[in-house]
């Protein structure tokens, strides 16, 4: 049963991830120093580790390591309301598609790699196999419009979760997914991910503090 329902979601998802490469044009590559100007205020959330949204509570997603391409896309997502968040939302909105690809490139910074070993499959909940084809077994994502999510907030990961099972958050490849998922399901695979190295990072808030006193 297992086995099969697998396979048909990997075939959803090849099929998904086929029409998105189509329907995605090329785009421009984004400006990280431009990016830094545009991105002080996001410091104000992505900067501190310890930050959390207030209702429903949660941690602010880490954005260093990031894969910029998917930056762009969460922006874009926020920006329609394909994701509901109030602030994100009217950030997002703001922005041209030049602004977002330039933020994505300082926000993200250089996208980290998978580690040499493959990540140990001893104490792997059964679930995190079928994240595996889009995110790897360590996390790291195996496309630019796939997200890393090693060491992502394990809290932050629960409640994206849930909001793709509720349908707060719209996207035909982790629907059919996160809705297959039980409640313990998707506090292991969130606990899980967020163990993973190499690890995604919060921006260093320090980095524009610096820039400004200069």
């Amino acid at each position: 049963m297992l086995r099969s329902w697998s396979r048909a979601l990997f075939s959803s998802m090849a099929v998904a991830a086929l029409a998105l490469s189509i329907a995605m044009p090329a785009s421009a590559e984004g400006d990280p120093v431009r990016g830094k100007t545009l991105g002080y205020t996001c410091l104000g959330c992505h900067g501190i580790d310890t930050y959390k949204n207030v209702y429903p509570t949660y941690s602010v997603p880490r954005l260093r390591g990031q894969h910029p391409e998917y930056i762009v896309a969460a922006l874009k997502a926020y920006g329609s309301s394909e994701r509901g968040h109030a602030t994100m939302h009217a950030h997002a909105s703001s922005l041209s598609d030049q602004d977002m690809q330039d933020l994505a490139a300082y926000l993200g910074g250089e996208p980290i790699k998978p580690a040499k070993a493959a990540a140990d499959a001893a104490g792997m909940p059964a679930a995190v196999a079928t994240c595996a084809a889009c995110h790897g077994r360590d996390g790291v994502g195996i496309m630019g419009m796939y997200p890393t999510i090693s060491g992502q907030h394990a809290d932050y990961l629960e409640h994206t979760l849930n909001d793709y099972r509720s349908g707060a958050r719209k996207n035909g490849i982790m629907a059919p997914f996160a809705t297959q998922l039980k409640p313990e399901e998707v506090k292991q695979v969130a606990e899980y991910f967020s163990r993973q190295k190499p690890a995604l990072n919060t921006v260093p808030r320090r980095e524009n503090i610096l820039q400004a006193a200069k």
